[in-house]
């Protein structure tokens, strides 16, 4: 009987450790400026400050479909794949765009030591107050 279990713990950690791999630490959102364009009625500015601890990452996601996003990396490196695009690696001082609608498969730091920040400027319509969408 012993030999028997050993036998089936044996076969079954190698399974157990492959389920469920460490999740990657979580990003920390800020909205820093929220406001009505008076000269684009239906329209806002919305600036939003996301910090990456290093190696945290952002669940895939997707965006309201009005938004037009510019990001620029504030600090350290972000790894951004957007709408099946591949992956690219941004430094501090580049930006790049998402247009409405886009699903956003990777955004994460680029460092496992060093955290990063991004700075992600939202132009959306006034009603739209969900900016981000998990997918599940």
């Amino acid at each position: 009987m012993k030999r028997t279990l050993f036998s089936l713990l044996s076969l079954a950690l190698p399974f157990a450790a492959m389920a469920a791999p460490p999740a990657a630490p979580e990003e920390h959102v800020a909205v820093n400026f929220s406001h009505d364009l008076p000269n684009v009625p239906g329209k806002k500015l919305t600036a939003v400050e996301v910090t990456y601890p290093p190696g945290g990452a952002s669940a895939p996601h997707h965006h309201a479909g009005s938004a037009f996003i510019y990001a620029y990396v504030v600090s350290g490196s972000i790894v951004s794949e957007v709408n099946g695009g591949g992956e690219h690696t941004y430094k501090a001082g580049e930006s790049f765009y998402e247009t409405p609608g886009s699903a956003h498969q990777v955004s994460r730091n680029g460092s496992k030591t060093e955290p990063a920040k991004l700075l992600a400027v939202f132009v959306v319509d006034s009603q739209d107050t969900h900016l981000t969408t998990p997918d599940h």
